[in-house]
């Protein structure tokens, strides 16, 4: 989803042969951030590679990787690093992935209490290949990380489970989340071009089946823009949100990873982001991030903890107006 956070725009260039090269992108100085150089940083990457572990952020390669690895906070990617599928926006490696590691589990958890987690967020890669999608894995996931690190609250970001969904999120709803994330990642008249093998109104449904099986789970999803998406677009991906009960939007710049993926075809201003999250707020997010550098899983813990004091208030003020209203039908009675 993101470009590399230390590259600047590559220089055009012809080759000997005479062919032309795909030129990346030069970015706005807005989305241009600091090389990752941290003892935290490194201490964070040695930690991954012990415990043969995937990252989002480096797959991804996330341009929030520096500040978020020099606070010791990583985005766990299970169940391999090769994808199933090919999104236009994705540098995640697509191919035939390997067998599911049955250790992972075990290491994702001591990663979580080596690192002194309050807060966790794990992804996957979309494994189409697997009878159950990897929903499988999910749950071994969560009941290591609720053994060893029972005070960790847990986020999870899953693929949308093609053809396998009801049995996958009731399985991993099951097994208990703190968050649900799933990205709609872009408008529907997109799909067919930027998110191919997925369906808008699918993911939907799986949102959905989420506060179905259990309300309490927070539901989150992401959009990315400067795809060439309309503003009124973007409005009704909200309303869509809201009707399905989603409780947390993102929203960031998308970044072309390489000149090979699909091109940006506009660099969103921080003030457009900030008039996007203000609309998102009017229409009863519990919680919003918008800004350029927004992703899926940055300032996670920090967002849950300001999720969670929003739901506690507005259940505060819903109780307080049952007992007004239950006061008023009293008085009427008498």
């Amino acid at each position: 989803m993101t470009d590399q956070s230390t590259a600047n725009a590559l220089q055009d260039s012809t080759p000997a042969s005479g062919e032309s090269v795909p030129v990346r992108q030069r970015k706005p100085d807005w989305i241009r951030v600091k090389a990752p150089t941290s003892k935290g940083y490194d201490e964070t990457r040695k930690l991954m590679r012990d415990l043969k572990l995937n990252t989002v952020c480096e797959e991804a390669a996330c341009p929030n990787i520096g500040e978020c690895w020099t606070k010791k906070h990583a985005t766990v990617m299970i169940l391999g690093d090769v994808c199933t599928r090919a999104c236009a926006f994705c540098n995640v490696k697509t191919g035939m992935p390997r067998a599911v590691d049955v250790t992972e589990p075990g290491h994702v958890a001591e990663a979580a209490a080596r690192l002194g987690l309050e807060h966790i967020v794990i992804t996957s890669v979309d494994r189409d290949d697997l009878p159950d999608g990897g929903a499988g894995q999910f749950v071994k996931v969560i009941r290591a990380l609720r053994e060893q690190t029972p005070h960790t609250t847990i986020e999870i970001l899953t693929p949308d489970f093609r053809g396998k969904m009801v049995a996958a999120v009731e399985a991993i709803v099951a097994a208990g989340p703190d968050v649900y994330n799933h990205n709609l990642e872009t408008v529907p008249r997109l799909y067919p071009t930027i998110r191919p093998g997925a369906r808008y109104y699918a993911s939907l449904r799986l949102l959905e089946e989420v506060k179905r099986h259990d309300p309490r789970v927070f539901t989150k999803s992401g959009v990315m823009l400067g795809l060439g998406e309309g503003r009124l677009e973007v409005h009704q991906v909200m309303d869509d949100m809201r009707t399905a009960g989603i409780d947390f939007l993102t929203m960031g710049q998308y970044l072309q990873p390489t000149p090979k993926h699909t091109k940006v075809i506009e660099f969103v201003t921080p003030q457009a982001f900030s008039a996007y999250g203000a609309i998102a707020r009017a229409k009863g997010f519990l919680q919003v991030a918008a800004s350029p550098l927004t992703r899926s899983s940055y300032h996670a813990g920090e967002d849950f903890a300001q999720m969670r004091a929003a739901r506690e208030l507005q259940l505060a003020k819903t109780g307080q107006l049952a007992k007004v209203q239950l006061a008023k039908t009293a008085k009427l009675a008498g």
